[in-house]
């Protein structure tokens, strides 16, 4: 469920079933994994409160819906409210809970390798990337199928520059984030021009796009994310086990038979390709990425983030944020981006402090 934290562990050192304290020994056939029981409640109580979360979604509305009807209708009782639940909540709020899992699987992984909490889709480019090739087909006159498509390549072309750029000296993790976030900068610099020599209305659509909504989305973007998702497992499965090495350093893990430079490569190179695909899906949806790995690190009490918890915790804070722009100022609707850097701004601010207040 979560990385293990010492060097001892066997996880990382190859074998032995020592058992660590607060751990339990998991059997998966002749797959033997220690897992933190810390992480286990954390998640569990993740999955209640998701539960609940997406049964409030789902009730809350014009026509209001009491959260029994909507149990019934969900198990196939048939109910008067079949119709707005199925057909005009339940897509999106089941692409909110993928896409959440999704950013906070991505963020995961990047701040895992670059070793830096600061670090996300958001920060380090791959977001700015997307939002770039979205913004010109846009503003181009491209046809709307083709805008996911092209953000999906603009992110991808961002993270091919910024592993070509950080994997120089065996991706080290500062060289990783400062080459991220000067790919950022550029990237957002090029969309700025892009947004001001387009028509205004083609403009204003791109700027709907560059703040992250889910309004008018459903089961399309759902379907795409959650497939890449399960196209991934057995390479998320592998980079689970993978995080337990990111905080070696490079002579302590190849003395244990490990290639730490391939290691970080693949696991930047999953959770860029994760981060650029729910990116071209919901667009530019910020903080996510950066929030959920994070806390889920401090439920947990780890050293690094735990996979499964901040994908949990990650499609807890969309399901929610798209809940609270959607009836806050109801009838208007605020983009899920907007509520969600409402969480990610101030709580950036609070690393920040925490960092300066650690170092001075």
């Amino acid at each position: 469920m979560s990385a293990p934290t010492t060097v001892t562990d066997p996880a990382v050192a190859g074998g032995g079933t020592d058992r660590l304290p607060g751990r339990s020994l998991l059997r998966v056939g002749p797959l033997r994994m220690q897992v933190r029981r810390r992480s286990v409640v954390v998640a569990a109580v993740l999955v209640v409160l998701l539960a609940a979360a997406f049964v409030l979604s789902l009730s809350l509305g014009t026509p209001y819906v009491a959260p029994a009807d909507v149990l019934h209708a969900l198990s196939g009782a048939g109910t008067p409210y079949d119709l707005v639940v199925f057909d005009l909540r339940l897509p999106r709020v089941v692409l909110a809970a993928v896409a959440g899992a999704a950013f906070g699987v991505a963020g995961t992984l990047i701040q895992s390798v670059a070793r830096n909490p600061l670090a996300s889709p958001d920060v380090i480019g791959i977001t700015q990337g997307a939002g770039l090739a979205a913004t010109v087909a846009l503003t181009s006159g491209m046809a709307v199928a083709l805008v996911a498509p092209a953000a999906l390549a603009g992110g991808l072309a961002a993270a091919v520059l910024l592993l070509a750029l950080g994997a120089r000296h065996g991706l080290a993790a500062q060289r990783f984030v400062l080459a991220g976030v000067a790919v950022a900068f550029a990237l957002r610099a090029l969309t700025e021009v892009v947004m001001l020599t387009a028509d205004p209305i083609d403009g204003q659509r791109a700027q709907v796009w560059l703040i992250g909504t889910l309004a008018g989305k459903g089961w399309t973007e759902a379907t795409w994310i959650a497939v890449t998702l399960l196209v991934l497992l057995p390479v998320l499965a592998w980079a689970g086990w993978a995080l337990n090495s990111t905080a070696l350093d490079d002579d302590t893990a190849r003395g244990i038979g490990l290639r730490p430079v391939a290691r970080r490569v693949g696991l930047a190179g999953t959770g860029v390709l994760v981060a650029a695909m729910v990116t071209a899906q919901v667009g530019a949806v910020d903080f996510v990425a950066l929030v959920a790995p994070q806390v889920a690190r401090r439920l947990v009490r780890a050293e690094r983030p735990p996979l499964l918890c901040s994908a949990l915790l990650g499609a807890l804070l969309l399901v929610l944020a798209d809940l609270a722009g959607r009836r806050l100022l109801a009838p208007t609707q605020l983009p899920a981006g907007v509520l969600t850097a409402a969480i990610g701004g101030p709580y950036l601010m609070y690393l920040l402090l925490r960092g300066r207040r650690r170092s001075s």
